[in-house]
């Protein structure tokens, strides 16, 4: 196979993990995919999963993506990617996530595609494999050929590490709870995880599975793609978290909170964390239902955020909290009690061209870790930018290759004991107890209710 040598790093793009997901096999558990001994190049991504935002998105979309550092021989740790977007949306081959920064720096990186929205995650009693968590099976299907097939990139299959934001982050957290996938990772970072979100039951499952196939309005797995879309999309405008994972009972048995609590997670190093503004584009919703579900007078609202006059960023900081902040510090904890390695961060820095008029925070971190530059999502860097972003970078590679982000000329990442985080802002990056805690606590109490 021959991949695409940029300065110091080899890519490999498109390569097939498992077999294209059409046909007979749509809805069905991925299945190996047929072994070529044709010489081929790898230049080029394949395409993204098919999703109502991007026109080249396909069926045929079960690939992942190498870059390896050029000439480095020897087995080297291994990164692998899982990247969010709700579950319906999104792509590993987004030049934000380009893994050539990670890859100089001596590591492997694996950004990998998975079934999203109808394909990814319906539930039907037509279809055999009933409990949905098509997208989840794929993931662990790609982490399989990673372990079967990285050495020959020069990665050691005994020391990867799995990380995801937002969605991805929910997978590797649910990863981390099944039994089918936890000797396929040694390492794990959670970014922006929602983790006291509640997963659907099959009964909710099936109840949307039935409306997709009465929009859908034809055979299942006939059906063009076309018509799938259309039937997702209608069941989006009504609710957009109509696709995610399913307590299938198999791959997933329980919520990520409860599941923690009782440590059943792999019990391996963990870095978790958000960013101090969780807000996007599309949030508006789900910030006017935290909210509304909150259980906090408006009075009392006021004095957790005495800072903040208007509705509107009291809203967004209250949804930050309540969805990210406080349920990181929460599985953090619980990592910590079953004894594993924890380190704990908050992502507060804001690029020096976008402070005086900062947009929405959530992922903001990403641009950071994988070195992007002017790409969708990513603007330009200034020079203290960069500096941070070096730094950033550095712990998350440390923590690939031993299970610990610290290193020399680094500012020391404290274990996660008590309420140690590593708070990362505008003016420095320093271990600390979290100012937010009192605050955290209030939440944590209402959430627990």
């Amino acid at each position: 196979m021959l991949g695409a040598v940029e300065g110091e790093v080899a890519s490999f793009k498109g390569l097939a993990y498992a077999a294209p997901p059409v046909g007979a096999l749509r809805w069905r558990a991925p299945q190996p995919t047929t072994e070529s001994s044709e010489m081929r190049t790898a230049y080029d991504y394949g395409a993204p999963c098919l999703q109502p935002s991007l026109q080249d998105a396909s069926e045929d979309c079960l690939t992942l993506n190498v870059f390896r550092p050029f000439g480095v021989d020897g087995s080297l740790p291994v990164m692998v990617f899982i990247h969010g977007g709700g579950f319906v949306s999104g792509t590993a081959n987004d030049p934000l996530f380009d893994g050539a920064r990670l890859a100089q720096a001596g590591l492997i990186v694996v950004t990998v595609n998975y079934r999203l929205g109808a394909l990814g995650w319906i539930v039907h009693a037509a279809l055999s494999d009933s409990g949905g968590n098509y997208g989840l099976m794929d993931q662990i299907a790609a982490l399989h050929w990673v372990h079967d097939n990285i050495a020959a990139f020069g990665g050691d299959p005994d020391n990867v590490t799995l990380l995801g934001s937002d969605a991805g982050a929910t997978s590797v957290a649910l990863l981390m709870l099944s039994a089918q996938s936890r000797d396929l990772f040694q390492k794990a970072i959670l970014q922006s995880v929602p983790a006291r979100a509640r997963l659907r039951s099959v009964q909710e499952a099936e109840a949307i599975g039935r409306q997709f196939v009465a929009a859908l309005g034809a055979d299942l797995r006939a059906a063009e793609p076309r018509r799938v879309l259309a039937a997702e999309r209608q069941l989006l405008e009504k609710s957009p978290r109509s696709f995610a994972p399913t307590m299938d009972g198999r791959l997933v048995t329980e919520d990520l909170a409860p599941g923690f609590t009782a440590g059943r997670q792999s019990r391996i190093p963990l870095i978790i964390g958000s960013n101090d503004d969780e807000t996007g584009l599309d949030d508006e919703i789900d910030i006017k239902k935290a909210l509304a579900s909150s259980g906090i007078p408006s009075d009392e609202l006021r004095k957790l955020y005495p800072d903040l006059a208007r509705n509107s960023d009291l809203a967004a900081r209250f949804y930050t909290d309540k969805v990210f902040s406080e349920p990181a510090r929460l599985l953090a904890r619980l990592h910590v009690a079953s004894g594993a390695p924890t380190f704990r961060y908050r992502f507060a820095y804001v690029p020096e061209a976008r402070r005086a008029n900062p947009e929405a925070g959530h992922g903001r971190e990403l641009q950071f870790i994988f070195g992007a530059e002017g790409v969708p999502g990513a603007g330009i860097l200034s020079r203290g930018d960069r500096g941070l972003a070096s730094r950033m970078r550095a712990y998350w590679i440390n923590f690939a290759r031993s299970g610990d982000p610290n290193g020399p000329d680094l500012p020391r990442w404290d274990t996660a004991s008590g309420d140690r985080l590593l708070l990362i802002t505008n003016d420095r990056i320093a271990s600390g107890d979290d100012p937010l805690a009192e605050r955290l606590d209030r939440l944590a109490g209402e959430g627990s209710k």
